[in-house]
C-alpha cells in the first residue's frame, strides 16, 4: 500500500482492505482478539494506524511488508517480556511475522492488562480531582 494511501483512511475497514490480500487474516484476527479482550474500547484511526481507545489509548497496530507491529505501550511490552521471547521487540513495539500464528492468547492478555492499566489511571486522577476540589 502506498504511503499516500495509508495517511487517507479513516476506519479500520479501509485500513485493513488496503493491505495486500495475505496480511488480511492476520490483521482481522488482531482486530477480534483486541474487541474480545476489550468490548468498551473505541477502535480509531491514529497516526494513521488503527487504534483502540479505553481510559485513554489503549493499543494500536499496524502492517508493514515483513511483520505485522503491535504497540501496547512501552508498559505493555516491559510486563510481558518474558513471554514474548522470540519476537523482536522495540521500546513499546512487538513485531509478529506473517508467517507465523498470531499468539492470540498473549495479545488478548496484553490488550486486558493496557485495560486495566488505563482505568486504574483514571481513577487515580479521579481521586486526585476530588482532592483538589477539598
Amino acid at each position: 500500500m502506498e504511503k499516500s494511501a495509508k495517511k487517507n483512511v479513516s476506519n479500520v475497514d479501509d485500513y485493513i482492505a488496503l493491505q495486500e490480500a495475505f496480511m488480511r487474516p492476520k490483521l482481522e484476527q488482531l482486530r477480534r482478539t483486541i474487541h474480545k479482550a476489550a468490548p468498551d474500547a473505541e477502535e480509531v484511526i491514529s497516526y494513521s494506524m488503527p487504534a483502540y481507545k479505553l481510559h485513554g489509548m489503549l493499543i494500536y497496530f499496524a502492517a508493514f511488508k515483513n511483520h505485522l507491529g503491535l504497540y501496547p505501550m512501552k508498559s505493555g511490552v516491559n510486563t510481558f517480556r518474558e513471554k514474548l521471547d522470540g519476537y523482536l521487540l522495540r521500546e513499546g513495539t512487538i513485531q509478529f511475522t506473517w508467517d507465523k500464528p498470531l499468539p492470540v492468547k498473549l495479545v488478548a492478555e496484553i490488550v486486558k492488562f493496557r485495560a486495566n492499566e488505563n482505568l486504574d489511571k483514571k481513577k487515580a486522577k479521579e481521586v486526585l480531582k476530588k482532592k483538589a476540589k477539598q
